[in-house]
């Protein structure tokens, strides 16, 4: 680096190599599954009861960061920085449009979850129907 620097500028590139530290993690670990739900990130699949879910990218990768985390609680702001690259913010609706699509395509609603539930004023959970 080069000086002068700021502080945002060190805190921007660690996080830049926390990230990429986290994406190599995730690889090569094979099949995650959580209850019905099996996501392969290697061949960017995700199936269903064996069922084969028709996922945009960020659909992927949103799904993918949840199961990686799953039994936990995520909050927006984990989301826009890991799945959207949003480090400092952004529209949290986005990431509130995604889960109801991502929900939609797993067959549940926000008043009827098996997978996704939201956890009031903090984020999301995933976790096996019970």
């Amino acid at each position: 680096m080069i000086k002068p620097f700021g502080a945002g500028q060190i805190e921007a590139r660690i996080r830049a190599v926390l990230r990429r530290a986290e994406v190599d993690n995730a690889r090569g670990g094979g099949p995650i599954e959580v209850g019905g739900l099996r996501l392969d990130a290697d061949a960017h699949e995700a199936t269903l009861d064996g069922r084969a879910l028709d996922l945009s990218r960020r659909e992927f990768d949103l799904l993918h960061y949840l199961t990686l985390h799953a039994g936990r609680v995520v909050t927006r702001r984990d989301l826009l920085t890991h799945v959207w690259r949003m480090p400092y913010g952004g529209a949290g609706k986005t990431v509130d449009v995604h889960i109801s699509w991502l929900r939609r395509k797993l067959g549940e609603t926000a008043q009827r979850p098996r997978y996704l539930h939201t956890v009031r004023g903090v984020g999301f959970k995933l976790c096996p129907p019970s």
